[in-house]
């Protein structure tokens, strides 16, 4: 019975060549386009994560060059940097690392 009742609905609607054309062309665009809506959410979450190492890393770049402007500015700090980095020496002395616990 009301099975029947749900096909007494439907049944006009699928008749009319107009509505089932737009809904045809709704489930296509929707599922099997190029572009479809789930490729869209895949891409728009890329997108949101690229965003954000974007963020990160133009943070890192202003930290960095902070840094340098720093390093360069000072030519201690600069000494100071590449023999705790870069382990570099003059050559009448020794270098010891030393690793606190």
């Amino acid at each position: 019975m009301a099975l029947n009742k749900l096909w007494n609905t439907i049944s006009p609607l699928l008749k009319n060549k107009y509505i089932l054309t737009i809904t045809l062309f709704v489930v296509w665009v929707a599922f099997f386009d190029q572009n479809n809506l789930i490729d869209r959410f895949e891409n728009m979450h890329k997108l949101n994560q690229l965003n954000k190492e974007k963020e990160y890393y133009q943070k890192k770049i202003e930290e960095d060059k902070k840094r340098l402007k720093e390093l360069m500015s000072d030519k201690e700090d600069l000494e100071k940097f590449a023999r705790e980095t870069y382990f570099m020496k003059k050559d009448n002395e020794d270098v010891f690392v030393v690793i606190e616990e």
